[in-house]
């Protein structure tokens, strides 16, 4: 907050100018008289039926999705009718409605600024359609420097209160919140509009109350008092450092966060070599710019374009937690693994305290080892002797040196399942007895690792390794040769047999997608839930631009999950998309350790997908920034069995296949994730570390030192892996499992999923805080029915138009004998048209398409959803009337024409998302499309009269002819290709999105 930019005398929080098109929301009708009337219900109902966008209809009776009205009902008629039917009302009540959790997409912070804000309020947040509402102070940045704090203090707009955080050693914690919340409910209740919690003043006989702790409490007390609307909360506290602390405190109610001890030691003149680089202001100034793209960042992957929407959301899981502590300070957060509670907290409190004030000791900190790896500091998965041991033992093919691995691992305490041991009082049966290790080495599969991100070598070598055993390899995000599909002369393959369909697109054809046993949709990656890939410019040489159809030397920025993807229906589409270029390759869904996955997996799993992989957050390469993986994902042990009780809670379970990852390392690791509702397992950075990856975190630098994360060819002549050293790990974990199952008397791992009555918490000293952790939520039986995958969903793709009547139609032109034309109308019911038949091209001709001769399907009316997506090269396609959303979808050399009937001229004629992913192939539209057009096209040519919102966003090739209007954000993330706006009325320069792309006039 600059003093110059305060406004004391704003009415509205928010600009009213600035009108949201969010494309779903919270709406009500009234009369401005308040007049009761039967009009205005049937007014609401007459506007309800006549929502005729994605979700915004009567409720899904299945999903629960769609919208609903609230009325106001008479409190007796509500308590009579409810006695009627032998319903108890309590005094207190509240009506909502309540939806299914599905997808959240997020926001790209940085290429969708526009939608985005980080400014804050202080004051009364009164009605807002009150003329006479009280000043408040706009903050434009809510985390205040010295001077900021200063001017808050001094002005006189609004009353400020100062509730200090310091108690007395004398005092309990639990007695110091007691006073803090009476004080702050008195604060506001005097009419005091600001409060500031402040712990300055520490000294040797004062300790503070932690301030999130503090901040959280306040603000629930607020809230039970009926007090909140009337004061905001001001965190002035040496506590807050990094972005997540930040993140929590404004989650929990805070409106501006002022760190004193961080810009202290930031403006100090010790804290550079040389303090003249940068003025102590700027150097603060840095620091708030840093945190407040930290916080847009964290918003933006939970799909939070606004602070003030963000502020209170709450939008975290406790873990450790006592359920009581929670209720009492953090109401509404869910803690399914409870802990810790209020007195375990002082006692950290005062130990702290002690520690600070102590005589005897060195004034310097200790390096606790939290971010890198410290032999002094906290346990590691990945430490020094860990990856030698590992790499050992798989060399040498050394049963006997990989247990030693795995007891060290197991015993080390270091992940939730450290908590978890098996149930001794079983009966054993004999080895022999269990299901073979060549069965169960099938069920692996390695981790998405996409080409670029890893090298050539690296990338092959896992792909031989696991086909030669009947795994399946990943190809990560899109891009593989179309040389590494056929087989090599000793029989291996290079062929990845799961192929993954990502934000990004990068080299997603019909001949990609014709190539492969597994189709993976990734919603969301462990390691860094709700952000996009990234690959650096200097990591994307000639032979990566070439697969993944971009251009040399240029970052590869990856859209944040998932542009086409806005509710389980459009997953669903996206689904059945994918089964028409590949009805015999199963369709997996990648979602990522969460509260509420279960959910999410219900709907996934009636959208028709063969497979769902739940990644847990430990998973990810090391070029995830650690503010990115530090704080975001939960441990894949409790989506994983949160997952598997909804799914057999909803006789959903035999539909799917169950997968799991997340630093898997040993047979205890596998047989855990087994127990709790997985029937396969993904290996991602243990396959590199048994390869010669040594965890020295510089993937994105493109400096590994062997050879498995860079593109420098000198660097790349360092990898030493072979296929043998990964088949030697997957036997390993195959073998130990196989050990564990005959100790508890299993014989399939069919037998063993879900069976978490074989499973125990740990005995831990009594009173010890291990002792207290529950893992109850782990444990709780998931009920009757089937346990793991029995029958296919299908897609009844035998019965599309394609299958009916465009491929008989097109056999001339597929054998080779001359050209084809096929004349017949369409209806919005007939979805992804022309995608199995190019399919069929694909798998005759590769990549190179239908050459020879041409089959041109001309149509009138409308296109269902995905009209040609993937089609592929000698299938001209002509549509007299519209098409729906994600036209031409991974266009892979097709041609599209569009034409609106002669008397509706000028019309939106094409829906959004056109040309999503496009490799090859044109689209030309005698009209309008919506918003999102040519998003990551990377080759195909369009030309259109008018685009919506965000057209060519993160396009890296391929051109778009504009003959008309453009919606906002035109460009934004555009890192190749041409784009030729006619720009008639000189509008286009402001919608326009020039951070990455030269604009030039012609």
């Amino acid at each position: 907050m600059d003093v110059h930019n305060i406004d004391f005398n704003a009415q509205w929080l928010d600009d009213p100018r600035d009108v949201q098109r969010d494309a779903c929301g919270v709406g009500f009708i009234a009369h401005l008289k308040g007049v009761a009337s039967h009009t205005i219900v049937t007014d609401g109902l007459e506007i309800l039926k006549r929502l005729d966008h994605r979700g915004g209809r009567a409720a899904d009776g299945v999903t629960s999705d769609g919208a609903g009205i609230q009325m106001q009902i008479p409190k007796t008629f509500l308590f009579e009718a409810a006695r009627g039917e032998g319903v108890h009302l309590p005094d207190t009540y509240a009506l909502g409605m309540l939806f299914a959790q599905v997808t959240n997409p997020p926001i790209d912070a940085i290429r969708e600024e526009l939608v985005t804000s980080i400014s804050s309020s202080l004051g009364s947040e009164s009605n807002l359609f009150n003329a006479n509402q009280k000043p408040v102070i706009h903050l434009k940045h809510p985390i205040l420097l010295n001077s900021e704090m200063t001017a808050l203090r001094q002005q006189k707009a609004l009353s400020v209160k100062t509730l200090n955080l310091c108690f007395p050693l004398k005092l309990s914690l639990e007695e110091a919140m007691a006073l803090l919340k009476s004080h702050a409910a008195e604060a506001v209740a005097a009419s005091y509009e600001v409060l500031i919690l402040s712990d300055k003043g520490l000294d040797a006989d004062h300790a503070a109350i932690p301030a999130l702790l503090a901040c959280s409490a306040v603000h629930h007390e607020l809230i039970q008092k009926g007090l909140r609307a009337r004061a905001s909360l001001v965190i002035e506290s040496g506590e807050p450092r990094e972005v997540h602390h930040f993140a929590l405190l404004f989650a929990y109610g805070a409106a501006a966060v002022y760190p004193y001890l961080s810009l202290e030691c930031i403006e100090s003149p010790h804290s550079l070599k040389n303090p003249l680089v940068f003025d102590p202001w700027k150097r603060g100034k840095n620091y708030q710019k840093a945190v407040e793209s930290g916080l847009l960042k964290i918003m933006s992957k939970m799909g939070i374009s606004t602070l003030q929407s963000y502020r209170g959301a709450q939008i975290f899981e406790a873990l450790g937690l006592k359920q009581t502590f929670v209720d009492a300070y953090f109401p509404w957060t869910p803690t399914r693994i409870e802990g810790v509670g209020l007195k375990d907290f002082e006692e950290d409190v005062r130990a702290r305290h002690a520690a600070a004030f102590r005589v005897d000791g060195s004034p310097l900190l200790d390096d606790p080892g939290v971010y890198t790896w410290r032999k002094t500091g906290e346990k590691h998965l990945h430490e020094p002797d860990m990856i030698a041991r590992l790499q050992k033992a798989t060399r040498i093919n050394s049963r006997g040196e990989f247990k030693l691995f795995c007891k060290a691992l197991d015993e080390g305490q270091i992940n939730l399942r450290s908590l978890l041991s098996f149930k001794t009082n079983l009966t054993p049966i004999p080895l022999e007895m269990v299901e073979p290790v060549t069965a169960i080495v099938k069920r692996f599969a390695t981790g998405g690792m996409s080409f670029g991100s890893i090298s050539k070598e690296t990338h092959e070598t896992v792909a031989i390794a696991m086909n030669r055993i009947g795994a399946k390899s990943n190809s990560g995000e899109g891009g593989e040769d179309a040389i590494r599909f056929q087989s090599l002369e000793n029989g291996d393959s290079k062929r990845s047999a799961i192929k993954q369909v990502a934000s990004a697109r990068f080299g997603v054809t019909s001949h990609y997608l014709v190539n492969a046993d597994e189709l993976q949709i990734k919603m969301a990656q462990g390691a860094k839930p709700g952000e996009g890939g990234q690959l650096p410019g200097d990591k994307v040489d000639s032979e990566i631009a070439r697969v993944r159809n971009s251009t040399p030397g240029i970052t590869l920025i990856s859209p944040p999950p998932h542009h086409d993807i806005y509710s389980i229906e459009d997953l669903a589409q996206l689904i059945f998309d994918l089964k028409h270029p590949n009805s015999k390759a199963r369709v997996s869904v990648k979602l990522v350790s969460e509260v509420g996955v279960g959910t999410i997996a219900a709907g996934v799993a009636k959208a028709k997908a063969d497979a769902i992989l739940i990644s847990g957050y430990e998973g990810g390469t090391g070029a995830s920034p650690l503010s990115s993986i530090r704080h975001a994902g939960l441990p894949w042990e409790l989506g994983l069995s949160e997952t598997h009780r909804a799914l057999v809670g909803n006789q959903l379970r035999g539909r799917v296949v169950l997968q799991a990852d997340g630093q898997m390392r040993t047979p205890r690791d596998i047989a855990i994730a087994t127990i709790l509702g997985a029937e396969e397992w993904g290996i991602g950075t243990g396959a590199l570390i048994v390869l010669g990856c040594v965890m020295m975190r510089k993937c994105h630098l493109n400096t590994c030192p062997v050879g498995i994360a860079t593109q420098d060819p000198v660097l790349r002549e360092r990898f030493a892996g072979q296929p043998e050293h990964l088949i030697n790990y997957i036997f390993l974990l195959a073998e130990g499992l196989r050990e564990i199952m005959a100790e508890l008397g299993v014989r399939t791992v069919n037998e063993l999923v879900g069976r978490v009555d074989l499973l125990e918490k740990k005995s831990f000293p009594t009173g010890s805080r291990r002792d207290g952790i529950s893992v109850a939520a782990l444990l709780t039986p998931s009920g009757t029915g089937a346990q793991y995958h029995l029958e296919n969903q299908g897609q009844n793709v035998e019965a599309s138009l394609d299958v009916m009547e465009l491929l008989p139609a097109s056999r001339r032109a597929l054998d080779g004998k001359g050209n084809v034309v096929f004349n017949r109308t369409l209806k919005n019911t007939d979805r992804a048209v022309g995608t199995y038949l190019s399919s069929e091209i694909s798998r005759r001709f590769g990549a190179r398409g239908l050459t020879g001769h041409t089959i041109q399907l001309n149509f009138k009316g409308i296109g269902g959803q995905s009209f040609m997506a993937f089609g592929a090269q000698g299938l001209n396609v002509t549509v007299e009337g519209e098409v729906n959303d994600y036209c031409g979808k991974g266009l892979s050399g097709g041609k599209i024409a569009l034409y609106p009937p002669s008397a509706a001229q000028g019309e939106i004629i094409c829906g959004n998302v056109a040309l999503y992913g496009a490799t090859s192939g044109s689209l030309y539209v005698c009209g309008s499309a919506g918003e999102r057009f040519a998003v990551r096209n990377s080759g195909a040519h369009a030309v259109v009269e008018g685009v919506g919102d965000h057209g060519c966003e993160y396009m890296t090739g391929g051109s778009v002819i504009v003959l008309g209007p453009i919606g906002r954000n035109f460009g934004a993330g555009m890192s190749g290709g041409l784009a030729f706006l006619y720009d008639k009325t000189r509008q286009s320069q402001k919608h326009i999105n020039a951070e990455q792309e030269d604009v030039l006039p012609l």
